[in-house]
Formats: C-alpha cells, structure tokens, sequence
C-alpha cells in the first residue's frame, strides 16, 4: 500500500470510549522496548510519527493511525518492562483486552518478539491471550539487524518453540533500520483488508 495520506486520528486512554470505526484494523501488540514504535515509523515512512524511547512504557494508549482513509493501524501500549505500577499495568491490561473483544473492525493482530532473545513468561501470556479472543497472532520479530543472517532461521525456531504456536503461524523477520520484512508485512496487510493498488489507482 502506498502510504498518500496519515493521521493520528484517534488516542484512547485507560478511561476512554473506543471509537467506532468504520474500516479495518490491523493491530500491533508487543513488549515494552521491542521495537514497536520504530516499526510503525518504518511501515508508514516516518521517522518520528510513533515517538520511540529508550526507556520502557512509551507508548500508554491505543493510538488509530487512519491510512488514506481505508484502514487504521492501530498501535497498543506495551506490555512486561514498563516503569508504571502494578495497578496501572493492570488497567492497561484491561483497556487491550476490552479493544481486543469488542472492536468488530479488527481484522488481525500482529505480536512483536524481540528475535535475539527468547521469548519471556510476558510475551507467551499475551500470545495465548490473543488466541483466547479469536485471533491467530502474526509474529514479528524485531531487530534483525542485530543478529547475523546465519542465526535467523534458529531464533525464528526459537520463538515458535517457546510460544507453541499452531503449525501454521506466519513469522517475519524484521527491521526498522534496514526495512527487511517491511514488504511482507505490507503484502500481509494489502490481503487482510483486501486492499489492492491496481483498484485504488483507478
């Protein structure tokens, strides 16, 4: 999809309604620092469009990027490593759980694991969890910039084997540095919401 037009349309916090779109909505879940933001910048050609950090937790609400007034990319707050409280992670538990049941315009979610590690007792929960409301979680793993070529196919297999994933389950290597894998999921993206670039440029 070729990126024409962007907005941050619509910021939720722990005490607002979600909106009620009407176009599809691809989602982005993942672990405090793993590389989520960044990744949203990449995907849509921006450098500082989600605000990246270094410290843990940036992101602290749903954020809905409307893109070209077809789709909404939809940003969730980072789970595990966040500097918050218990109470506050709590809720924020609760604001993507009530996002993941109730939005009847979600079409997929995508789940970030950092691929230099395996991943932890945080990212398995929220794997299971996003199975558990309907979805078949796509795995991006992130920072493949960081690992030589040689050691990507045993950190995929790494990742899989920790989560258990059904058999099926796609995952893309991915990195917001060199942009490797932004073209898949890109493709990924075009087919959930049946986007395609011959009928839009009509």
């Amino acid at each position: 999809m070729k990126i024409r037009s962007l907005e941050l349309e619509t910021v939720c916090g722990i005490t607002s309604k979600l909106p009620e779109n009407d176009k599809p909505e691809i989602a982005f879940a993942g672990k405090s620092n793993v590389g989520k933001s960044s990744l949203i910048n990449a995907l849509l050609n921006r450098k500082s469009l989600a605000r990246t950090s270094s410290a843990p937790g940036k992101t602290q609400t749903i954020n809905f990027y409307n893109i070209n007034n077809l789709m909404y990319c939809v940003d969730l707050p980072g789970y595990g490593f966040a500097k918050v409280s218990k109470e506050t992670q709590a809720k924020w538990g609760k604001m993507i759980e009530g996002y993941l049941k109730k939005s009847p315009m979600l079409k997929a979610v995508f789940l970030l694991i950092d691929i230099r590690h395996e991943p932890g007792n945080n990212d398995k929960d929220m794997y299971n969890w996003i199975v558990s409301n309907g979805f078949e979680p796509i795995i991006i793993a992130t920072k493949l910039d960081k690992i030589n070529r040689s050691q990507i196919q045993k950190q995929v297999k790494v990742i899989k084997n920790k989560l258990q994933v059904k058999p099926e389950t796609i995952v893309i290597p991915f990195s917001s540095e060199t942009k490797q894998g932004r073209d898949e999921v890109w493709k990924l993206i075009d087919e959930l919401v049946g986007y395609s670039e011959e009928e839009n440029d009509k």
